[in-house]
C-alpha cells in the first residue's frame, strides 16, 4: 500500500439525526453511546434478541447526529433494521456521501481505531483515491481481528464470540439493549466457549466462515479448547488466559 492508498471503498456511511439519536441507539446497541465523541469513534454491533450479531460497524459523532461506518453491501439492510426499531420517533436514517479512510500512520483528523491500537488510524473524508481495502483486510487479519457479515455471519455468532469484549465493543454498565440478557449472562458466567479466529488456510469445514486464498488465511468459529493452529495475537491470548 502506498501512502496515498487510504480509501476503504467497500465501506459506506449512514447518518442518524433528529430526536435524541443517542438515546435511541443507547437502547439498541451494546456500546455505551456516551463514549462516542468526535475524537473517539466506537465499534458496535446490532444484535438479535438472543445476542447474535446481525451487523457490525463503527459509530462516529457529528454534532448531534451519529454516523455509521459500515460495509457498503450492508448499508441498506442496516438502515431497514434501524427503521424497524425507530417506530414513530422523529429520527432520520439516510445514506450519505463520503468515504472512510485508513492508514497505519497518523495524519491530521485521523483517530486510532477503537478496537485495537495496532490496527492503525481512521478518518472520514471524500470517497476518492486508490483503494486500500485489500491492504486493510490483510493487516487486520494478521492481527486476528474479524469484521463484516462474511466473517461474523448474520444471526450466526454470539457477540462475545466475535471477541467484542476484547475489542471494546460492549459495555456492561450502560443498561439494557437488544441482546443484553444473553450477552451479560455469558460474561458474568465466563461462558464464551467459542471464538472467531483467523487461521492459516486449510480445508474448509463446518466451522469455516470465509476463506482468503490470496492471503493464505481463513476465518473460523472454533471452540476455545480446540483452537489448533489459529493465530494467537497478544490481545486474544491474554483474554483466553484470563478465562482459563
Amino acid at each position: 500500500m502506498n501512502d496515498t492508498s487510504t480509501w476503504l471503498d467497500d465501506r459506506a456511511l449512514l447518518r442518524l439525526s433528529g430526536d435524541d439519536v443517542r438515546g435511541f441507539l443507547q437502547g439498541l446497541l451494546p456500546q455505551d453511546m456516551a463514549s462516542v465523541t468526535p475524537q473517539t469513534p466506537q465499534w458496535a454491533g446490532l444484535l438479535t434478541p438472543q445476542g447474535k450479531a446481525l451487523f457490525d460497524f463503527l459509530l462516529w459523532a457529528e454534532g448531534d447526529a451519529i454516523l455509521i461506518d459500515c460495509e457498503a453491501s450492508a448499508r441498506d439492510a442496516i438502515a431497514r433494521r434501524l427503521t424497524m426499531y425507530r417506530l414513530r420517533r422523529a429520527i432520520t436514517i439516510e445514506p450519505i456521501e463520503g468515504g472512510v479512510h485508513w492508514s497505519l500512520a497518523t495524519r491530521p483528523g485521523a483517530v486510532p481505531d477503537p478496537r485495537l491500537a495496532a490496527l492503525g488510524y481512521r478518518w472520514l473524508g471524500d470517497a476518492t483515491g486508490e483503494s486500500a481495502a485489500h491492504a486493510w483486510c490483510a493487516h487486520r487479519l494478521s492481527l486476528g481481528v474479524t469484521e463484516g457479515i462474511d466473517e461474523l455471519g448474520s444471526d450466526k455468532t454470539l457477540w462475545l464470540e466475535c471477541n467484542a469484549q476484547e475489542l471494546h465493543g460492549v459495555s456492561y454498565t450502560k443498561g439494557c439493549y437488544v441482546g443484553q440478557e444473553n450477552t451479560a449472562r455469558m460474561h458474568y458466567r465466563a461462558k464464551v466457549n467459542r471464538r472467531l479466529v483467523v487461521a492459516p488456510l486449510g480445508e474448509p469445514g463446518d466451522r469455516t466462515r470465509t476463506v482468503y486464498p490470496e492471503l493464505g488465511k481463513m476465518v473460523e468459529l472454533r471452540r476455545v479448547d480446540a483452537l489448533g493452529d489459529a493465530l494467537m495475537p497478544d490481545w486474544l491470548a491474554t483474554a483466553l488466559a484470563a478465562d482459563a
